[in-house]
């Protein structure tokens, strides 16, 4: 059995990899794939493989879902937040942008404050997969060799509230679906 940790691994690789892949519309669509799995898609990235977390071998690993899937639906949740970056006053941004990673977690509860004061329909779980996507996407864009994605990983793993909603509506297989 697979954890929701190393599921969440899974699933944030295929961003990663989607993020910094030069052929984007492989992993953008992939959703539409009538198969449904993962092994035409499969991807390396940085030695980082999108179908099984660190450690694990595919004959150990069963996963319940298509990362890739998932993935591809996490970008839409980030595509929601319209925050500007550039803009916002954040100490914290302010450092992951100038590289300083191990600042990502308090970069995303900074802004999804802000971004939830102005749109408070957003229920908190839902806000932060958004910012934090949107977040990992500008950085992808700005500092792609300083990006990892235990950055992303670690905020979804060590967030206890987005790990119970996710498992409350399901798991990440059904995840805005």
């Amino acid at each position: 059995m697979v954890t929701f940790e190393e599921q969440t691994e899974c699933v944030v690789n295929a961003l990663f990899l989607d993020l910094l892949s030069e052929d984007e519309s492989g992993y953008r669509n992939l959703e539409t794939d009538s198969g449904g799995k993962a092994s035409s898609g499969r991807k390396k990235y940085q030695g980082l493989l999108v179908s099984r977390p660190q450690g694990r071998t595919e004959d150990d690993l069963d996963i319940p879902f298509d990362p890739v899937v998932i993935a591809s639906r996490l970008r839409r949740i980030g595509d929601q937040c319209n925050v500007d970056f550039e803009r916002v006053s954040s100490e914290a941004l302010a450092e992951v942008l100038r590289g300083k990673m191990e600042k990502f977690g308090a970069a995303v509860d900074s802004l999804i404050t802000s971004w939830s004061n102005r749109n408070p329909e957003l229920v908190y779980e839902r806000a932060f997969l958004s910012v934090s996507v949107k977040l990992l996407m500008h950085l992808a864009k700005k500092v792609p060799d300083m990006l990892h994605p235990r950055y992303l990983v670690g905020a979804i793993n060590g967030n206890s509230q987005v790990r119970n909603y996710i498992e409350a509506h399901g798991g990440w297989e059904n995840l805005d679906n």
